[in-house]
């Protein structure tokens, strides 16, 4: 293993246990899986709508697509729970001083924590979707290998928050960091949705009474914002396709974009800060 790399690894394993020692983390693991446990329910091969029998696959795939949305959105919310308070903790009780002191470069601490919380999320919320996974299948007798790898795309998301509000930490309180990375996930939700609805037939005819510049506004950050919903659209786009749907690309071009430029910004951040 390269030098520069054995660092990383060593505090990437040190955050990811140091998390998951925490009782906080343990119950809320155990709350998302019982609720997905619950879920269970849902799948049965019997779909009665008005006394007609629908297409129990169909079915399938939509309570999937949706118990998957409510996966992700819960992980995404972890993570910015968990990485606001990431830095002040190992400030508060000399851990990040401890670590610096050592031949270890301040790139190198930052790209340690980063990883570390990264692989610890996307095993969480991996685990989470492999469970959905396992209930079709052997409820269902429905195999769907296509849920997990679109569980692994929103793993982007996961990165871009987790930078995001490591960034922001360093820039005011722990609370502002994490309601300012929702509030960036919420703005691209409603700037997808104005700009998907002023495509359609029916969006055109009741926005035609709203001024054109309001609407342009609205399209030009659904293309500019981080696309967090567009990115998880993308991912959910996989299941249960058939190949005739053409999904574009760029919601994912656009998060990993922004993750490698806030990533760069982090670091230069870091590097001025003064360590105590």
């Amino acid at each position: 293993m390269p030098q520069s790399l054995s660092p990383i690894i060593r505090i990437a394993k040190y955050t990811l246990t140091d998390e998951i020692r925490q009782r906080s983390f343990i119950v809320m693991f155990v709350i998302c899986a019982l609720f997905i446990f619950s879920v269970r329910s849902c799948y049965h091969g019997d779909y009665m709508v008005n006394g007609q029998e629908m297409d129990a696959v169909k079915i399938v795939i939509m309570v999937s697509k949706i118990t998957f949305h409510m996966i992700s959105l819960g992980v995404m919310f972890l993570a910015a729970l968990l990485a606001m308070r990431v830095f002040r903790r190992d400030r508060d009780d000399g851990t990040q001083s401890c670590i610096l002191s050592k031949p270890i470069t301040r790139w190198q601490y930052v790209a340690g924590k980063i990883l570390g919380l990264w692989i610890l999320l996307i095993s969480f919320m991996f685990i989470l979707h492999c469970i959905i996974f396992l209930i079709t299948s052997i409820k269902m007798n429905i195999v769907m290998p296509e849920y997990l790898i679109a569980s692994l795309l929103c793993s982007f998301n996961l990165l871009f928050i987790i930078i995001a509000a490591l960034l922001l930490s360093l820039m005011m309180p722990d609370i502002a960091a994490f309601l300012c990375v929702i509030g960036i996930g919420i703005v691209g939700l409603v700037a997808d949705g104005v700009s998907a609805m002023s495509r359609s037939p029916m969006g055109q005819a009741m926005m035609q009474s709203h001024a054109q510049s309001d609407l342009s506004f609205w399209k030009i950050i659904s293309i500019l914002w981080p696309k967090l919903s567009g990115t998880q659209y993308f991912a959910s786009s996989f299941i249960g396709s058939e190949g005739h749907e053409l999904v574009s690309l760029y919601p994912l071009m656009n998060i990993l974009i922004y993750s490698l430029v806030l990533g760069a910004l982090l670091f230069l951040r870091f590097r001025n800060e003064d360590i105590v």
